[in-house]
């Protein structure tokens, strides 16, 4: 299972913006400079995030983008289902649609399929940006070079 660009970049962007948590809001631009991304691009993420309620829009000169509740209230999990949609390595065990397989019930590697997508589910539902903060903080704190995020 590989997540696409749009998980991937979502993340960097929702971190981005949990380091500058309390700060008022942050520019799109300032977010895409930053991590080497696409204005336009970043936009549509942004936009996803937004209407899923993880992020909230400032106008005006001093406008941008911020989180709408503490990196500690925000897991893995909530940006990528949110850029992604269901991860599940099979078709047959995506969770809104258990029905899909008419062999469901006695097919022996929807087990395995059910077990990897509940093991990433559980790890990305663990680590919230709280966790991932204090992980750049500690990895900032160790080196006295430029690291990415």
């Amino acid at each position: 299972m590989k997540l696409s660009t749009k998980g991937r970049y979502g993340l960097k962007a929702m971190l981005d913006l949990a380091i500058r948590y309390g700060n008022g809001p942050i520019p799109l631009k300032t977010i895409a400079e930053r991590q080497g991304l696409s204005d336009h691009y970043l936009e549509q993420l942004i936009a996803v995030l937004r209407k899923s309620g993880l992020v909230k829009s400032v106008r005006g000169a001093q406008g941008g983008y911020m989180l709408t509740t503490s990196p500690k209230n925000i897991t893995v999990g909530d940006i990528i289902r949110t850029l992604e949609g269901p991860l599940a390595p099979a078709e047959c065990v995506i969770e809104e649609d258990p029905a899909y397989c008419k062999k469901a019930d006695y097919c022996v590697t929807k087990v395995v399929w059910e077990k990897i997508r509940d093991s990433v589910n559980e790890v990305i539902d663990s680590i919230t940006l709280q966790d991932m903060l204090d992980d750049y903080e500690k990895m900032k704190s160790q080196n006295n070079y430029m690291f990415y995020i």
